[in-house]
């Protein structure tokens, strides 16, 4: 309810703004006329179809970059080449935009959603490989012992111990790549357009800009908006029967 009612106050100045300054609608579109295109873009299909060809990106790249993101874990908490070899590449790839490589990704694999998707998971491995073996490897010393005295090794001990341990940031890690995947994807559909003769969401918002309709890029916003609101419900929610249950954070 607190939230809905900063929401209602941001959109309130939004809409003063726009008619006590008098903004021309080719600037910045009025909540109604957003909110109107938002209505008409989904009845008609094309935000829908825009949504649906992004989410298939993001979320390809997002099982993808977690995979890979655990076996590099492994890696680095069992072995020293591994544990070097982490380091050196997130310290030469993690700060580097993944939007940089997209032109080289569009050489190797052309036009199409697997540009996108090596790009994308180029841009989320690295800080979901960071958190999860940062929680890993910062798991109370005491507890493990502990945990190897009542006889807990192998998988047992890692389910029941090492998880729980380090789950606070694995879900850092999830919440981080989840936004570094979001916004490189929107990032390479405005830059570079369709993505496999579809459009996504950030080519819809490119191609009425182009065209000078404000209304319809506020509306591709709002459902940009909405998808990170509803996903981060989704992660306080599991925070919740998990975290929060368990003790481990407020509230």
């Amino acid at each position: 309810m607190r939230r809905s009612l900063i929401l209602i106050v941001l959109v309130g100045f939004w809409q003063a703004y726009v008619s006590v300054e008098h903004v021309s609608h080719l600037i910045i579109a009025s909540p109604s006329s957003a909110v109107g295109a938002f209505i008409d873009g989904w009845r008609n299909g094309n935000i829908g179809h825009a949504t649906l060809t992004t989410m298939e990106v993001l979320v390809g790249s997002m099982i993808l970059a977690i995979g890979i993101g655990v076996l590099f874990t492994v890696l680095a908490i069992t072995t020293t080449i591994g544990r070097d070899f982490v380091v050196l590449m997130t310290s030469m790839i993690n700060p580097l935009p993944s939007i940089a490589i997209l032109p080289l990704a569009i050489i190797w694999f052309g036009l199409n959603n697997k540009a996108l998707v090596f790009v994308t998971v180029l841009g989320t491995v690295w800080p979901i490989t960071i958190n999860v073996s940062t929680g890993f490897s910062t798991v109370n010393a005491t507890l493990l012992m502990a945990a190897r005295n009542l006889g807990l090794k192998g998988w047992k001990l890692v389910k029941d111990v090492l998880l729980p341990a380090a789950l606070p940031d694995i879900m850092s890690g999830l919440k981080v790549g989840w936004a570094f995947s979001w916004r490189t994807v929107i990032a390479a559909e405005l830059i570079f357009g369709t993505a496999g003769g579809s459009g996504g969401l950030g080519y819809y918002i490119n191609e009425n800009q182009y065209f000078l309709k404000i209304p319809q890029v506020f509306a591709g916003l709002i459902t940009i908006a909405l998808i990170g609101i509803l996903i981060e419900s989704l992660l306080n929610v599991l925070e919740r029967n998990t975290m929060v249950r368990w003790g481990m954070k407020r509230s």
